[in-house]
């Protein structure tokens, strides 16, 4: 492989740009303790036209605003419509919240070739792929009330998830100016507000800095009720069992990618191992004859990388 540019990205057309909102949750990690990283450019809802402007103003792929109530999101949605843009939405009624994503190249690549060797391990008989659509949350629940959202890339098995408002089995998001941290409270919501009917959540999070790609496969499991009172945020990304257990997203894999250019070509090293999606998880069933879970072995996540580099420009 040739030398790969490393500095800046490339951006999508407007038309292109996606816009996603998500909620804020409290997480018995340090780092997911807060929604929005101070770094992350954020700005008040005050109207459309603003928000356009402030939206081609932003340099990276996230901006943060505040300030939107649920009118205003039924207004942006139907403005979104009429003017015929690709934005996507990710809305809180509860906080008010809403994240714009700006899709750059690097940002597609990230969740697109992930997604692509798992459809390349499934058939059509078997596999639909949900990809974008919009999926709504109304909860009468007092934690989560109302919200939607729409995936970098998602998919769940046939026939269980063909339905027009199925959950997927299998979520994907990528982040690239946007911190980790922020694309972990996007997975806690997919848990939370399908009632657990996402299984996997595959993180994707490109550092340009330190020349690296950082995946995280997130499931859930069942623990012991913690002792004491809780906050709002964390009832709502769990369940709790009669039995005093509850249900809570666990970190099950990380798996780090790193950029060498002082090999010619350059190289990809991979640490952590392959990444394993467990098949009884994406397709609600036990593998049968010649089935098994999706593998995407070490020379795929490293193909994997050299394409992300490749959408970075000088």
């Amino acid at each position: 492989m040739g030398a790969l540019p490393a500095k800046s990205d490339r951006f999508l057309q407007p038309d292109q740009l996606l816009l996603f909102l998500t909620r804020p949750t409290v997480s018995k990690s340090p780092a997911m303790a807060s929604a929005a990283d101070p770094d992350e450019p954020s700005v008040r809802y005050t109207s459309w036209k603003k928000l356009e402007s402030a939206i081609e103003a932003t340099d990276g792929d996230v901006l943060i605003v505040t300030h939107v109530s649920p009118n205003d999101f039924d207004a942006i949605e139907r403005r979104r419509d009429r003017n015929g843009h690709r934005f996507r939405f990710f809305y809180d009624g509860n906080t008010q919240i809403l994240i714009v994503t700006i899709p750059t190249r690097v940002h597609e690549a990230l969740h697109h070739g992930l997604y692509n060797n798992v459809i390349r391990a499934t058939t059509e008989a078997n596999w639909t792929s949900i990809g974008t659509s919009t999926i709504r949350s109304q909860f009468n629940h007092p934690h989560r009330g109302r919200g939607s959202k729409e995936a970098d890339s998602s998919g769940g098995p046939v026939p269980d998830r063909l339905r027009g408002d199925a959950w997927p089995t299998l979520v994907i998001e990528a982040g690239y100016s946007m911190s980790l941290n922020q694309l972990r409270h996007a997975m806690r919501w997919w848990f939370s507000a399908s009632n657990h009917q996402v299984k996997v959540v595959v993180l994707a999070k490109f550092h340009s800095a330190r020349a690296e790609i950082i995946l995280e496969r997130w499931e859930e499991e069942e623990e012991q009720s913690p002792q004491g009172p809780i906050t709002r945020s964390q009832a709502a990304a769990m369940q709790q069992h009669p039995d005093g257990s509850i249900i809570q997203p666990v970190l099950q894999q990380t798996i780090t990618i790193t950029r060498d250019e002082t090999t010619d070509p350059e190289s990809y090293h991979v640490t952590g191992g392959a990444l394993v999606l467990k098949f009884h998880l994406l397709f609600l069933r036990d593998p049968g004859p010649q089935e098994g879970d999706i593998v995407i072995g070490i020379p795929a996540l490293q193909l994997f990388a050299f394409k992300v580099w490749a959408m970075v420009s000088e």
